[in-house]
């Protein structure tokens, strides 16, 4: 087979042939994938020099493909105007090339005649393909070797390695013999802990956060939860764990970790548009490491309802330190305060709240969080002014598997909370708030171009009557949170005050549906339809919407654009615009 091509440069144009004789087309293609001579043919400013240098480098790049592929008695011939590349010196290039030839005759597939590992590990997982009769694959023998020795450190023998390997191919039988010996060593401990790179953050609270396993087994999945400890902290813009070269005598490992601290403080912007509730705008101010010990401080301020057709101009101001490893390296606690004032279409609401509270993180996937906060609110309708002071114990468990929070492919995202409220007055009910928030994601074909995401909410106040429960646990239909295509909050119920008076539900269903295309790299369009239901006090409704969107990649997420309508319900009011960072859900 030929493939004839044509590269160029600003300073000759030569051709190149590329022949593979009795090789399948498969085996050819992968050839020419790692052919540097193949890859530059369309670079420009390339002399004679470049290709000679390409074309030396292509004999060791095809000479490896075929062994990848099970071929080990391969000839090579790259020609470069007649002369074999190989035969002239690096320093006498020409200066012109007219025509070069590659040539690669494969020779037959070779099989395995013997294919040996040990020892190994109780559980080891060897690839299929090394086994006696299977294709000779030489990535095959690296992977089991690397398989055995991975798993010897799964199982604390940090030094296990390759110690002997005897690989013959018999070129007559087109076999291959392959055996590995695997030198497990010692089982190992951790040792010392080595520290290096921090500025700002106490040594002490350094060794704290990363919690390393000192005297015990050695493990490396330990040493990813030491650098997740200290990257999720927000200080490091770099965490480097290296291992001892050697044991100590006593078989213990040591370990050096070197970290590079981020600025101190950060601030942050964020914007919101939607045609109906109008603009909404937010900032934090952040600093990382506050008492030198890790103390993450943040205010976070909001502005929405800007030139909105409903409602006022609500705002908030709220306050968050967080200190990592306390009691242990994977519970953070935290205290947090905030004020607020809401001026919806049915009621205005001041409020205040405090708090404390610790979020353990289990593992990479799943967290939960617990904290005891007082609450003082002030709600102001038709009906009057009514206080609401509580206290409450909110309790989450989060678990998220999702490839990307930001712009998610697959996986899956599950919370459910439970909220115990106790009132401090008689205008305060007790009971209980419960909420589940379940999404999930599925994408199609090897580019991920076609996904199709799912969102479920549920939600329900126990013990406590309507018009006992504070507002914040009450629950609304509408905007971009649950329906898209209807107005922010604009289904509830109406039980108060005779009837006259619109507050949220006691009983919360959602569903959210998109199917997002992606058109080109960065330019994909979404596709959605949503769903709300809202109960309380014997009164019920529902409402839908649908629309479409566009997407625009950038680094820190997608740019959001939705158009919604009004499917179903008797609150739509004319299509509602979204635009946001980040997808929907």
């Amino acid at each position: 087979m030929t493939a004839l091509v044509s590269l160029s440069s600003p300073s000759f144009a030569y051709d190149l042939k590329f022949r593979t004789p009795g090789a399948e087309s498969g085996l050819k293609s992968v050839l020419e994938g790692a052919s540097l001579l193949v890859q530059n043919k369309d670079a420009e400013g390339k002399d004679g020099q470049d290709v000679l240098a390409a074309a030396r480098a292509d004999y060791n790049r095809i000479v490896s493909t075929l062994f990848a592929q099970g071929y080990y008695s391969g000839v090579v011939s790259i020609k470069i105007d007649g002369r074999e590349a190989a035969n002239i010196p690096p320093l006498d290039a020409p200066a012109s090339v007219t025509q070069v030839t590659v040539s690669v005759n494969p020779g037959p597939l070779f099989h395995f005649s013997r294919a040996e590992i040990g020892p190994v590990a109780p559980g080891t997982d060897l690839p299929e393909g090394y086994a006696p009769g299977q294709v000779a694959q030489s990535g095959v023998i690296i992977d089991a070797a690397s398989k055995a020795t991975t798993k010897w450190r799964d199982e604390g023998h940090a030094k296990a390695q390759v110690a002997a390997q005897d690989i013959v191919a018999n070129h007559r039988a087109n076999t291959l013999s392959s055996e590995i010996r695997i030198a497990p060593g010692p089982v190992v401990t951790f040792g010392k802990l080595e520290t290096s790179g921090n500025q700002r953050l106490r040594t002490k609270r350094l060794r704290e956060i990363a919690g390393f396993p000192t005297g015990e087994v050695y493990d490396p999945k330990k040493l990813d939860e030491v650098q997740s400890r200290l990257q999720r902290t927000g200080i490091f813009s770099s965490v480097a764990i290296t291992e001892a070269k050697t044991l100590n005598p006593d078989d213990s490992l040591d370990v050096t970790l070197a970290v590079v601290e981020q600025k101190k403080r950060k601030i942050g912007l964020g914007a919101e548009l939607n045609s109906t509730d109008g603009l909404g705008l937010s900032g934090y101010w952040l600093h990382r490491n506050l008492f030198g010990g890790g103390e993450r401080f943040r205010i976070d301020t909001g502005v929405s309802g800007i030139g909105g057709a409903t409602g006022g101009i609500d705002y908030s101001i709220g306050a968050r330190i967080d200190r990592p490893a306390t009691f242990n390296p994977d519970t953070n606690a935290y205290v947090t305060t905030a004020l607020s004032h809401k001026n919806e279409d049915d009621y205005d609401e001041d409020a205040f709240d405090i708090g404390f509270g610790l979020t353990r993180i289990f593992n990479d996937k799943l967290t939960g969080d617990i904290s005891i906060n007082y609450g003082w609110s002030k709600v102001t309708d038709t009906s009057g002014e009514t206080i609401f002071r509580e206290v409450y114990l909110p309790t989450k468990l989060t678990w998220d598997d999702r490839d990307n929070k930001m712009d998610p492919t697959k996986g899956f995202y599950v919370q459910a909370g439970v909220t115990p409220f106790f009132g401090l007055d008689q205008t305060t009910g007790t009971g209980a708030q419960l909420t589940g928030d379940l999404r999930a994601y599925k994408s199609f074909g090897e580019s991920k171009r076609f996904v199709l995401a799912g969102r479920l909410q549920l939600g329900s106040v126990v013990g406590a009557d309507l018009e006992e429960t504070p507002r914040d646990y009450l629950f609304y239909s509408g905007g971009g949170g649950t329906v898209r295509g209807q107005p922010y909050q604009s289904l509830g119920v109406k039980v108060l005050d005779g009837g006259t008076l619109a507050t949220g539900g006691t009983e919360f269903v959602g569903v959210q549906s998109e199917a997002r295309f992606g058109i080109t790299k960065n330019i994909g369009a979404v596709a959605f339809y949503d769903y709300g239901y809202v109960s309380g006090g014997g009164e019920s409704g529902s409402q839908a919407g649908a629309g479409l969107g566009v997407r625009y990649k950038t680094g820190i997420g997608p740019i959001r654009l939705d158009v919604g309508f009004p499917v179903s319900g008797d609150t739509g009011s004319g299509a509602q615009i979204y635009i946001g960072i980040g997808q929907a859900f």
